[in-house]
């Protein structure tokens, strides 16, 4: 049975593929895309921070003011099943609310809130050392999204749906637009990645990738 499930999945990661173009007649049951946000919701992040949103962008007029400024997806837009904007935590150091309610979450009180406060202070401040600008904290957070988006993508193909990674945008201007729309506030959200979702219009290229024994080494 094990042998039958790995080739599963190694047969929907071979046949994955970015998706240029979609087929506008096919959409995405309730029930599997609940199942793809459960996925991103499920996802792990460094130190359980969970420093993400998801807005799922349906709205035709919305998508048209992104299309412009988002080069990478302006031929699948507005065919695409379902768009994804993947939003990350600006300022999620470990002294501030946003932390707080990490620690809310996992039941920490006391002493216990303070060593964990202390493991997240060293591990932020001497480790990576991301506490000295803002813009490295939010680099260590949408890294984070990655992992959610990856785990998207991954659990899609598993049950047949295509996707495309969307990292080909105008930063500030779709960070903007949100914004005047109301969908985030940018002293505490931005932009990380986009993702679209659906069902491929045409078939696809066969997959190129290296060889293994080109980029795995064995330490032994």
């Amino acid at each position: 049975m094990s042998d039958i499930q790995k080739e599963s999945v190694l047969k929907a990661f071979q046949n994955r593929s970015a998706t240029r173009a979609y087929d506008p007649a096919r959409k995405i049951s309730d029930g599997d895309f609940a199942y793809i946000l459960e996925l991103a919701r499920l996802s792990p992040s460094s130190v359980g921070s969970e420093p993400w949103k998801f807005l799922i962008v349906q709205n035709k007029e919305l998508r048209a003011k992104l299309k412009p400024v988002s080069w990478g997806m302006a031929t699948q837009v507005d065919d695409a099943s379902h768009l994804v904007v993947v939003l990350a935590k600006k300022n999620a150091r470990y002294d501030s609310d946003f932390f707080g309610g990490v620690m809310d979450r996992r039941g920490l009180e006391g002493e216990a809130r303070e060593k964990a406060l202390a493991v997240y202070k060293k591990f932020q401040e001497d480790d990576i050392r991301i506490t000295e600008s803002e813009r490295a904290l939010f680099d260590w957070a949408c890294k984070q999204t990655y992992i959610a988006l990856g785990n998207m993508m991954s659990g899609a193909a598993l049950i047949g749906i295509d996707s495309c990674p969307i990292e080909g945008f105008e930063y500030e201007a779709v960070n903007r637009i949100l914004a005047e729309e109301g969908l985030l506030d940018p002293a505490e959200w931005g932009v990380s990645v986009m993702v679209t979702f659906g069902y491929r219009a045409k078939e696809i290229r066969p997959k190129s990738r290296k060889p293994v024994e080109e980029i795995v080494q064995w330490v032994e």
